[in-house]
């Protein structure tokens, strides 16, 4: 299985942007449906995004109107868009990708930390 890997986190001031990339290998994302999760300190996973191989997305009510989920097919790698930054934001991301058995593939994460 390919391991998608998360880069673009960083330290970002309230009301700044940041765009999270997401790569894997092979056409990953062209083939299997995908998302974006974050987990902040001491709270569960949640997903923050959805992108399905037919283009449909989809955004947790927290994040949308500010965050953007898409594509680059040629360069094998997903984007999140990440705009009016919070720091209810701050959280690890994780990319992850699910195949026709519903079995997920997670990256390593990439935080993010948002300050007030």
């Amino acid at each position: 299985q390919v391991q998608p890997v998360e880069s673009g986190g960083g330290l970002v001031q309230a009301g700044g942007s940041l765009r999270l990339s997401c790569a894997a290998s092979g056409n990953i994302f062209s083939f299997n449906d995908m998302g974006w999760y974050r987990q902040a300190p001491g709270k569960q996973r949640e997903l923050v995004a959805t992108l399905t191989t037919r283009g449909s997305t989809s955004y947790a009510n927290s994040v949308k109107g500010r965050f953007t989920i898409s594509r680059d097919n040629a360069k094998d790698t997903v984007y999140l868009q990440m705009n009016t930054l919070q720091p209810e934001d701050t959280a690890r991301y994780y990319c992850c990708y699910w195949d026709a058995y519903g079995i997920h593939y997670w990256g390593k994460g990439t935080l993010v930390t948002v300050s007030s």
